[in-house]
């Protein structure tokens, strides 16, 4: 018969995997990050942004992001809510992926680009990224007054943190350019986005300013462009 050390032993090594399985599935519970990239003087816009809108109200898997560029502003109407940094963005994905800058164009999860209002393939691409799950490490957002307390836990590998403001919604009346007369309803509009630390692997600990925005979100942006984390206060 086996010793009450062997069978302590064996037990004991069962146990591991179910003792680590809650920390793995904590890393890899993050949502899939959508870059809309968009504007209002765009025809070709709205059913994207529309879409957009859908994944904003309806799913809690994702985090849709609407980043307004600037190269609209100058054919009929300036976007009120567009930004250097998005077209920035755009560009180096547009390099990355070799597929210039349009609009409009969503990018899922930094590692595939899509027709933003081709709504099948964004969905094929957000099943892909949920099913491959690349997640370095888990954030925490905690909101505390006016500023922000963001723990990047410990993992493998290394990348940028981006904290990033936004908007939940706007309604825009619309009154000269392709897109004059209309009234635009658009989610998730982003406000800033900027860099706020280097992680490295080990855990981090970071303490900022609420950025301009209603809301805010944090995305682990890897080396290669990809995103491997990605959280908002209190989980949402």
């Amino acid at each position: 018969m086996p010793s009450r050390q062997l069978i302590s032993f064996a037990l004991a090594v069962s146990l591991v995997p179910l003792s680590l399985a809650p920390v793995a599935a904590v890393a890899a519970e993050r949502p899939v990050v959508v870059e809309l990239f968009t504007s209002q003087g765009c025809s070709s816009c709205p059913p994207a942004n529309a879409y957009l809108n859908e994944l904003a109200r309806g799913r809690h898997d994702v985090l849709p992001l609407a980043f307004h560029v600037t190269y609209w502003d100058r054919l009929g109407w300036k976007d009120p809510f567009s930004l250097d940094a998005a077209t920035n963005r755009q560009d180096r994905y547009g390099h990355r992926f070799g597929d210039g800058s349009y609009t409009p164009e969503i990018v899922v999860d930094g590692a595939s680009s899509h027709v933003g209002s081709r709504r099948d393939d964004v969905e094929s691409a957000i099943e892909a990224a949920r099913r491959q799950s690349r997640t370095a490490a888990a954030i925490d957002v905690d909101r505390q007054g006016d500023k922000l307390l963001i723990d990047v836990g410990g993992g493998s590998g290394s990348g940028r943190v981006l904290l990033i403001g936004f908007d939940h919604e706007h309604q825009t009346a619309i009154r000269r350019g392709e897109n004059g007369g209309r009234t635009l309803e658009e989610a998730n509009v982003v406000r800033s986005i900027r860099p706020i630390g280097e992680w490295q692997g080990a855990p981090l600990r970071l303490s900022e300013k609420l950025p301009e925005g209603q809301d805010v979100a944090v995305i682990l942006e890897a080396p290669d462009g990809r995103i491997v984390g990605a959280g908002r206060p209190g989980g949402e």
